[in-house]
């Protein structure tokens, strides 16, 4: 049905799509790819009882259920296929049929998010601003570099967030609710939003605008998304194992920063940490130094956070700074409940999480930069946050691909797609800035862009430098147990942590952005979205 309504150009985006990723094939794959392989395994080898109590590899099932009985579909025709895939005991199997198999699954389940796509031009109020939308989407770095690189489903599961956002817009609210929840249980990490669907749903769905509640409506969201996680869950709770199979999805042991910092507010108090240290041991002030965060705050390595100067952080913190920090968007959605402020405080809802939450993983910026992208064209102030926040989180996943071939693919894939978002957007939204403080903001902002390739020069070359002992290897970002082997190797984290930093900029500064243009949307930032109530 849909391919029968795709134009010319739509078919080309595809097929261009679509061949490039297949010539990915034989690329670098990170630990990511022996993780689904297991999993696979588990799915397939294993009664339902077992497995979230595997341990036969240490890539354990820790995803919702739903994307364990993804996983179980997935192993009958990977059985059919090659049966030592999913052989639990044929640990690290990396022929060439399995990675043939398992990069087939990712692209060909991506066709979820290709097809709600093209289902978002259809209707939309500007259908040649949301091809290019949907076409960036489609061919974005961040999918590109964490899914058909590094190995993730990304693609599929933020095609199923898209989707409900989709009926969100077309007015089918208790659809969208049914979705999101169907989103959870697929990966946990969505729970990060879910107070903008919770505050946007029972505002725009349960209440009139003459602010009676409507209990019919409650009843049917409630009982169809208690029934959704009853299918997800239920097996589970009746054999007892619902407690296992929490500590999985939630290992609140691991530390506060991942192995490579991503590019939030505690990537710069780890930085501050780290320069306030340096300064004590060079000047010899008297600072008060936990001397367990002078080895932890050394490297960049999963495991417990300790300071050495800054008073440590602990989960709970984390957790009331993300809370009081959505509150802002969720606030303002529910005084106005329309499709472009939920859509905003879904980024902002994401955004509070990335910045502040505890243990955040890099590839996490997809949950910002998705939802962003769809106010991209909204007016030349969300376009330029957009410009901001994509360069300096897809920059920020670059660390991810550190071999030659797949190097030289990320910078020159990522700066051409940018170019060809920019170029037609900006034709379409920019605007002169209107006061001098505006004018000197401008000017900032394209530096710090503009510092973008020196950066990238500085931590290319910055190993070189660095290497001062031949038989010393290097840490990936994924090798999280791995150990600058000599004592002058120590700084190899360098060219990370200047990433890190750098990105960190950008990343907060978008933030606060679009915090103030949501504020003041009303007044000043109303664009087409605007029409969708």
């Amino acid at each position: 049905m849909l391919s029968t309504c795709m134009s010319a150009s739509e078919w080309d985006i595809f097929i261009l799509g679509f061949s490039l990723k297949l010539l990915l094939f034989p690329a670098y794959r990170s630990t990511d790819f022996e993780v689904h392989r297991n999993w696979l395994a588990i799915t397939h080898s294993l009664p339902l009882s077992q497995w979230y109590y595997d341990t036969t590899s240490e890539w354990t099932l820790d995803y919702p259920p739903f994307f364990a009985y993804f996983e179980k579909l997935l192993s009958i025709p990977a059985y059919l296929f090659d049966p030592r895939i999913v052989d639990l005991n044929n640990l690290n199997y990396d022929s060439a049929s399995v990675v043939a198999f398992q990069r087939s699954t990712v692209l060909l389940s991506e066709l979820v998010l290709g097809a709600v796509l093209l289902r978002f031009i259809r209707g939309s109020v500007d259908p040649s601003v949301q091809r290019i939308i949907s076409a960036s989407l489609l061919l974005h770095p961040g999918f590109l570099i964490v899914d058909h690189i590094h190995f993730q489903y990304n693609g599929f599961m933020f095609g199923i967030m898209l989707w409900s956002i989709l009926q969100a817009r077309n007015g089918n609210k208790l659809a969208s609710g049914i979705l999101f929840a169907v989103l959870l249980n697929f990966k946990h990490i969505y729970m990060y939003i879910a107070p903008a669907y919770f505050i946007y749903l029972l505002r725009a769905y349960c209440i009139t605008h003459d602010n009676r509640f409507q209990i019919a409506h409650f009843v049917k969201l409630g009982g169809s998304v208690i029934a959704v996680f009853a299918l997800s869950l239920g097996p589970f709770l009746v054999m007892g194992q619902l407690p296992q199979l929490l500590s999985r999805l939630f290992p609140f042991t691991r530390g506060l920063n991942h192995a490579y910092w991503a590019p939030n507010v505690w990537a710069l108090v780890t930085f501050a940490d780290r320069a306030l240290l340096k300064y004590a041991q060079y000047t010899g002030k008297a600072f008060a130094i936990n001397t367990e965060g002078v080895a932890s705050t050394s490297r960049g390595l999963v495991g417990d956070t300790i300071f050495a100067v800054i008073p440590n952080i602990k989960p709970l913190h984390t957790f009331a700074f993300t809370i009081i920090t959505q509150m802002i968007p969720l606030v303002k959605l529910w005084l106005n409940p329309s499709y472009k402020s939920f859509v905003t405080s879904i980024t902002l809802c994401g955004y509070s999480a990335f910045l502040f939450g505890w243990h955040v993983h890099e590839k996490a910026i997809l949950l910002v930069l998705v939802p962003l992208s769809l106010l991209a064209a909204e007016r030349h102030a969300y376009f330029r946050t957009f410009i901001i926040v994509s360069t300096a989180g897809i920059y920020s996943l670059f660390p991810l691909l550190f071999t030659p071939a797949e190097s030289f693919v990320k910078v020159v894939y990522s700066l051409v797609w940018l170019l060809a978002v920019y170029l037609p957007l900006s034709k379409r939204v920019y605007e002169f800035p209107k006061s001098p403080i505006y004018l000197i903001m401008d000017i900032l902002e394209k530096v710090y862009l503009a510092g973008f390739p020196l950066l990238l020069l500085v931590t290319s070359c910055l190993p070189f430098f660095l290497r001062t002992d031949a038989g010393t290897t290097s840490c990936s970002p994924d090798d999280v147990d791995c150990v600058p082997s000599t004592k002058e190797n120590t700084m190899e984290f360098l060219p990370l942590m200047l990433t890190s930093i750098y990105c960190s900029v950008g990343v907060i500064w978008g933030y606060m952005r679009l915090v103030f243009i949501y504020i003041f949307e009303g007044s000043t930032y109303q664009g087409q979205l605007s029409e969708i109530k």
